[in-house]
């Protein structure tokens, strides 16, 4: 049986995608330190987490990966760390499942939160890279109501909400809070900081380049314009998610270093609840790696992007085009394995 299960339920948008890659790129290192990051590749854990959460949308694969995952973990003997932000904000009965599953092996809770100033241009682009066609502003404007886009984003970003109920099912003396440090702060900062809350031996572990980088804002403007295009056309959730999530946004147009970020003043509403937000989580008896501090909403150097002129968003397209057929001309170059290769 493991000794502990150490679960980081995100939240989304916090440095989750760097260190799951981290995690992955010294596997083999953690596991001589007694540390099982369970699954071949990681993504044996996000269809894991599919199957014991129940998300329909990540079809028959997840059949029976929870029950695997947990069995791999319960024939370890160290401490085996699940890393997948879909638990972040589940409900609190398949909270109460999810640790459950894991019988009598003490189970504690990694959560890593960065600041609402910087959470808000991240879920905007986000939403765009599901579809979503919400200017800019028609985006912030509604995240103080209680209708659509304000219910998705307070589902993911509800910190207070979520570390509590986390607390309510595993006490508060098993969950940990880890701050994403100020920008400017080296990345690895942050693993640091998860490695001492989750108690694993982070000293030697190879970097990783940051990952899952930011939409430039012409590069959102274009996103959401296409969304709009391709609202009539017939293209099924599988497609878009692999031509355009991952084939276009994350893949070409993500990490543009010579276009403006989407600038963000966060509004005094923003400010005033995230204040509460941080007193609610000191009441939480949760530890905090970090400092609470971090939480306060920072504002985010660039560009509105709905005052872009034609210009900058002619030029995402040409970007957009160019790395499409770049990346499209490498894959044709992969030599074909046939029977006669192998």
């Amino acid at each position: 049986m493991a000794e502990r299960v150490v679960l980081h339920v995100g939240l989304m948008k916090s440095g989750t995608s760097y260190l799951q890659q981290r995690l992955t790129a010294n596997r083999d290192l953690l596991a001589a330190g007694g540390v099982l990051f369970p699954g071949q590749v990681w993504r044996d854990q996000v269809l894991a987490v599919s199957d014991v959460l129940g998300r329909k949308q990540a079809g028959p694969a997840t059949a029976g990966r929870w029950r695997g995952l947990v069995d791999e973990v319960a024939e370890h003997d160290g401490t085996a760390v699940v890393s997948m932000e879909f638990l972040g904000p589940a409900r609190p009965e398949r909270i109460a499942e999810v640790v459950g599953s894991f019988g009598e092996t003490p189970v504690e809770v990694v959560l890593t939160l960065r600041d609402l100033g910087r959470g808000v241009p991240a879920m905007w682009q986000e939403a765009l890279q599901n579809g979503g066609t919400l200017t800019w502003h028609g985006y912030v404007d509604l995240l103080h109501g209680k209708r659509k886009p304000a219910q998705a984003f307070w589902r993911q970003q509800g910190m207070a909400r979520i570390v509590g109920n986390w607390v309510a099912a595993v006490g508060p003396d098993r969950v940990t809070i880890v701050t994403v440090p100020p920008p400017g702060a080296p990345a690895g900062v942050l693993w640091d900081r998860f490695c001492a809350a989750a108690r694993i031996p982070g000293e030697g572990c190879v970097d990783v380049r940051p990952a899952n980088t930011s939409l430039d804002a012409a590069s959102a403007v274009l996103l959401r314009s296409l969304n709009e295009a391709l609202a009539g056309d017939e293209v099924s959730a599988g497609d878009y998610h692999t031509l355009v999530k991952f084939g276009l946004a994350k893949r070409v147009l993500a990490g543009r270093t010579d276009a403006p970020a989407i600038g963000f003043e966060p509004p005094e509403w923003l400010r005033d609840r995230s204040a509460e937000i941080v007193v609610r989580l000191g009441a939480s008896g949760a530890r905090v790696v970090g400092d609470l501090a971090d939480l306060v909403p920072t504002s985010v150097a660039g560009v509105d992007p709905d005052g872009l002129p034609a210009e900058a968003i002619a030029a995402a397209a040409v970007a957009a085009l160019r790395g499409s057929v770049v990346l499209r001309a490498g894959e044709r170059r992969q030599p074909t394995v046939t029977s006669e290769t192998v």
